[in-house]
């Protein structure tokens, strides 16, 4: 099983999303959470930092450009072809 800590990885230091004001990746809605996506879909790390949400089953907020509902659809069509 992988082991990934919720303390900082290396990955993070190449986020677009650094610095940027941390409210902006928590919506209300998920209608809301274009600003978030966009700055998701030119990150370099957006794949790892998706994954890392995963794994860590992540509730909260945009990670990798997904919204809490989108990363729960990847894990269920993850079970289904596990």
């Amino acid at each position: 099983m992988l082991m990934i800590e919720r303390s900082t990885t290396a990955w993070q230091q190449a986020a677009s999303c650094r610095g940027i004001d941390p409210a902006i990746f928590h919506p209300e809605t998920d209608e809301d959470a274009d600003e978030a996506k966009a700055i998701c879909a030119m990150c370099p790390v957006r794949e790892a930092c998706l994954e890392y949400a995963l794994v860590v089953r992540e509730k909260l907020g945009v990670w990798g450009g997904l919204t809490e509902r989108e990363r729960r659809r990847v894990l269920r069509r993850r079970r289904r072809t596990a």
